[in-house]
């Protein structure tokens, strides 16, 4: 379940009571007459089944709390409570099936920003990319697809494309436009350091072949894409995600970046077209699989709320 709290000027309270009491997914609904301060108002709680949650932030938004106060939600991990129960049983569909669209944007967005912290974690997963190509270290190969953040922009693009939020798309598409070609210079420079000071070569380099995987571009780079995009947005828009959906996500982003720097310190101008192009590809498989995800599960929800049947597919 899911923690809702409105603050709304006086005139609107009973509005958003009644909104609140009027659907059987809301329980615990109280009221604080006069505790809101700055916007002036009253506070409004309530707990909320996570498949209700979208119309019932709809039904508030309509009155506009969104502008005249505000609205905030919480995810609760434990609720030990018989209505608790008893709204969730109540509210149409399942809570693994239900997409929070406003949590998404808001989550999508905040992950989208072009800002230190993403850079350095980008910048940090390149290295260690162009690391594990150097010492032929598959375990470090996958650190970096740990550690890089690109999925965050990856999903604004999917769900600013599928809302028409061109905002996010813009957003999202300039921290990957600046964020990964200044990544690959840093970890470009950091490799001609490297080169110099002879901690590797171009023989050693080339005689590793167990990562050879990250500048092969073939038809299961696409595919491979492709499930990673859906994978990774079914867990953005669930209330159920896998630990190792990151790592995922980030199989062939990442690595060929810092493959792609390495192999431009050697010369090999052929890898390192290989490894950009293997790069896109992953870039681009990723988004048209997560809009596609993404769209179909914004379908099902709208047949669902106008009780219209759902296709078996």
């Amino acid at each position: 379940m899911l923690h809702l709290r409105a603050v709304c000027p006086v005139d609107h309270t009973d509005q958003v009571l009644a909104a609140l009491k009027e659907h059987p997914g809301v329980t615990h609904v109280v009221l604080l007459r006069g505790a809101a301060i700055d916007p002036a108002g009253d506070v409004v709680e309530a707990d909320i089944a996570r498949e209700a949650t979208d119309e019932v932030v709809a039904a508030l938004c309509g009155l506009g709390i969104d502008r005249t106060g505000g609205v905030t939600l919480e995810q609760i991990d434990t609720a030990l409570s018989d209505a608790a129960d008893r709204a969730e049983e109540a509210a149409p569909g399942e809570a693994a099936d239900a997409v929070v669209w406003e949590e998404l944007i808001s989550r999508t967005g905040e992950e989208s920003r072009l800002n230190a912290t993403f850079q350095s974690f980008l910048t940090i997963a390149c290295l260690l990319a162009a690391v594990g190509v150097v010492t032929n270290s598959p375990v470090t190969i996958v650190g970096a697809m740990v550690v890089g953040p690109e999925f965050g922009p990856l999903a604004a693009i999917a769900v600013g494309s599928v809302l028409r939020r061109w905002d996010l798309v813009r957003r999202a598409s300039a921290a990957l436009a600046i964020g990964f070609p200044l990544a690959m210079v840093i970890t470009f420079a950091a490799a001609v350091v490297g080169s110099y000071t002879g901690l590797f070569d171009r023989d050693m380099v080339l005689a590793a072949h167990q990562v050879d995987f990250v500048f092969q571009v073939g038809p299961f780079s696409l595919i491979v894409a492709l499930l990673a995009g859906a994978a990774g947005m079914l867990s953005m828009t669930s209330a159920k995600s896998a630990a190792l959906v990151g790592v995922f996500i980030s199989v062939t982003t990442v690595p060929a970046a810092g493959y792609a720097a390495i192999a431009a310190v050697l010369g090999e101008w052929a890898i390192c077209g290989q490894s950009v192009l293997q790069l896109a590809v992953n870039l681009v498989g990723i988004v048209v699989a997560a809009s596609v995800v993404l769209a179909l599960r914004r379908r099902r929800g709208r047949m669902a709320a106008t009780g219209r049947p759902l296709s078996n597919g």
